[in-house]
């Protein structure tokens, strides 16, 4: 942004820090408001400092007005601000949460805004116009709103939130959880899944941002959720791989078309993620070939005669679409025990 940019950004944090402290009447409410405010300054090219970044995830540990205080900052600030820097730190903030957040500002973090609508992050306007640099920043920042919305909105078909750490619990039960799924529920969850990494495949290239350390530090999170979403789809695939024999052709129709989506994205994600021999993304690339001829053998006909007669197959049991004013719903009482210790949680 130039000499001048930095100046004026300064100013404007200042500004906010000391109107967040003169109008906040509790000191706890203050101290929360400081620490967002801080987290996403408009300095440029600075990633929020860890311990920031810590002391927003700590508002989850206290009462649940703590985590609603911390929601609530961010997402004013997001959709207040007209600067590529907060935005896109706003934004990482975010994906932190989802990540490293517990129950408590999960939660909380569903239910924002009670009002709902479909744009969740309203960022697909989001335009910096104080530069060329910020305005090929806007690009990313519009992105990178729609990602961490459709992470949201394939968390809710889940039942918990993706790439959370608090969540790993049903990640080591899952063998035998999607063991129990109907097929057709076995497919949401890939179609979930696969909307996540059919949106990473949309992240735009870095075209004079490279070195850029905000995105560096944005793309270190995107690829620790790419391994993720292998490791989840490789599970759910391996299942399909169990159940050949007793596929209806329906079924089989969807799982063919859920598996050329994703052979259509090997190419981008080799692109943005060099893996140099990964086990897991080999094993994923193996499997969606060896399923793909497999379903062919079993049934009796080929990938190509299933495509283009049905076309781009979309069951109707995708079609309900979720809102986005809706928490993150259990999709059946095999997530009974997650709720259950997100009470004691609480």
């Amino acid at each position: 942004m130039g000499l001048l940019g930095d100046i004026i950004g300064k100013v404007k944090d200042k500004a906010s820090i000391g109107k967040a402290a003169l109008l906040s009447r509790n000191h706890n409410t203050a101290a929360l408001r400081l620490t967002v405010l801080r987290a996403t300054s408009h300095e440029a090219d600075t990633p929020p400092p860890e311990t920031h970044l810590a002391a927003i995830l700590a508002a989850g540990d206290g009462p649940r007005t703590a985590a609603a205080v911390v929601i609530d900052v961010l997402m004013r600030r997001l959709h207040k601000t007209s600067s590529s820097a907060v935005a896109i730190k706003c934004l990482l903030s975010l994906h932190v949460i989802v990540r490293r957040g517990n129950f408590i500002l999960h939660d909380q973090l569903s239910v924002y805004p009670a009002t709902g609508g479909r744009n969740y992050l309203k960022l697909s306007d989001f335009r910096d116009t104080s530069s060329p640099t910020t305005w090929e920043l806007s690009t990313w920042i519009r992105w990178y709103g729609k990602y961490l919305e459709q992470i949201l909105s394939s968390s809710r078909v889940l039942g918990y939130f993706l790439f959370s750490t608090s969540c790993s619990l049903e990640r080591e039960k899952a063998t035998e959880i999607i063991a129990s799924l109907l097929c057709k529920d076995l497919l949401r969850e890939i179609d979930a899944l696969i909307n996540v990494l059919e949106e990473i495949c949309k992240c735009p290239d870095i075209v004079h941002l490279e070195g850029n350390k905000l995105l560096i530090e944005v793309m270190g999170l995107v690829g620790e959720d790419y391994f993720t979403t292998v490791d989840e789809i490789v599970i759910r695939v391996e299942e399909f791989k169990e159940r050949l024999s007793c596929l209806s052709f329906v079924d089989s129709v969807e799982l063919v078309c859920a598996l050329k989506r994703l052979d259509d994205c090997k190419e981008r994600l080799g692109t943005l993620f060099e893996v140099n021999g990964s086990g897991l993304v080999d094993d994923l690339w193996v499997l969606v070939s060896e399923m793909k001829d497999k379903v062919g053998e079993v049934k009796g006909f080929k990938e190509e005669k299933m495509v283009l007669s049905w076309g781009r197959f979309e069951s109707a049991r995708f079609g309900e679409r979720v809102k986005p004013q809706d928490s993150v719903q259990f999709a059946s009482n095999r997530f009974a025990f997650q709720f259950a210790y997100g009470e004691l949680v609480r």
